[in-house]
């Protein structure tokens, strides 16, 4: 099974989406991939709780049955980036500066996305965009795997 691990600021919003549609998608397309998400700035915003309710909400409407424990955010870390086969960050000017922070070695070498936060978009606007994102990549990894 590969790895694909999405990446935003807080753990809570975007790529939390984008995993567990990830997900969704890959078991309905029998794609052996899996994918987990983590946060470059978790706890900053003090305790936000562990998952946005916009988040929940549009995986409900999208079909996608959420467990009914959610995990707290989670930061990045080396090994997280070392065990995956991908990494996607969410929106490259927000996250290209904190990677080149934090993990310098990986600024080029994972994949950025162009999804704004709630302080640029609101979610009717973003996690469209997220979905449409992961239906695309979840194409090109079937169209990989086949070859």
């Amino acid at each position: 099974m590969k790895r694909i691990l999405f990446l935003c600021s807080a753990n809570y919003y975007r790529s939390r989406f984008a995993e567990h549609w990830f997900n969704q998608l890959a078991r309905l397309n029998r794609l052996p991939w899996t994918a987990d998400s983590r946060g470059l700035l978790v706890g900053h915003w003090g305790d936000i709780g562990p998952i946005s309710h916009y988040t929940v909400d549009r995986l409900k409407r999208c079909g996608v049955v959420m467990e009914s424990d959610h995990r707290d955010p989670l930061p990045l870390t080396l090994e997280d980036l070392e065990s995956s086969d991908l990494v996607v960050a969410v929106k490259e000017v927000e996250h290209r500066p904190m990677m080149a922070e934090q993990f310098p070695e990986w600024v080029d070498r994972i994949e950025y996305w162009h999804i704004d936060d709630l302080d640029c978009a609101e979610p009717e606007e973003a996690l469209p965009q997220i979905e449409s994102h992961v239906e695309a990549l979840i194409e090109h990894l079937t169209l990989s795997e086949a070859a």
